[in-house]
């Protein structure tokens, strides 16, 4: 007498590895959600500190016709505003750290689920790989130099992040700074110019060498576990 053996049905291991993973997924999603959501109210508080200050100092302006007056209340006015704008540089800075974990652990569970159901790969425009490129290709960002723009397409890219954005700004407010600093020790005309650009370049480059720190030195915990293929 013959034994009917049923038709094999789904794994269920496989299911609940599948659920694990979905819900890990949704998990980082709103995490990101979250992560940009406090940079744009950040942003948003520092631009209106920035407008705030400028309407003050257009109403003092009046008021005393550029005097020392004005020199006097704008230089500690402008520090606060470019305090204001390096911290929030700095948190933004770090906000884009927590925004890179956790596209890397997003990709790290695209493999996942390929490693369950490899057939799916065609369907993935994300990258399943955890490395810095696969980071950047999830994020569409193209890093290979041959590609439309090239280098120049990953600078402009750069500058209209909202980091690079507001670091133009805040070189911006530390070059009035500098300049004023140059007036109220009554420089002569050459000076307060040179000053400007002076401050101008030192805050640009002290800022940009932050941020390039933030994105060269990731965490050791996300050391590629599944790295692109061929890098």
């Amino acid at each position: 007498m013959s034994t009917l053996i049923p038709p094999a049905g789904p794994d269920p291991a496989a299911a609940a590895k599948l659920q694990i993973l979905a819900t890990e997924h949704w998990s980082l999603l709103a995490t990101r959600s979250m992560t940009y959501g406090e940079g744009l109210s950040r942003v948003t508080i520092f631009l209106a500190i920035l407008s705030g200050a400028m309407i003050a100092l257009a109403l003092v302006a009046q008021a005393d016709h550029f005097g020392l007056t004005f020199i006097s209340i704008a230089i500690p006015l402008l520090v606060v505003v470019l305090f204001a704008g390096v911290a929030t540089i700095s948190r933004l800075n770090a906000l884009n750290r927590d925004d890179y974990r956790w596209v890397i652990g997003m990709n790290r569970l695209r493999h996942g689920y390929i490693e369950l159901h490899p057939e799916l790969e065609q369907h993935f425009t994300a990258s399943p790989y955890d490395d810095l490129f696969g980071a950047l290709q999830t994020l569409g960002i193209d890093i290979d130099p041959a590609a439309a723009g090239g280098r120049l397409g990953s600078v402009t890219h750069l500058l209209s992040t909202l980091p690079g954005m507001l670091t133009v700004i805040v070189a911006a407010v530390g070059a009035a700074i500098a300049a004023l600093v140059a007036l109220a020790l009554a420089a002569p005309p050459p000076w307060p110019p040179l000053a400007a650009a002076a401050g101008f370049a030192l805050v640009l480059v002290v800022l940009g060498r932050s941020e390039r720190r933030a994105v060269t030195e990731p965490s050791p915990s996300l050391e590629p576990r599944f790295p692109s293929p061929g890098r």
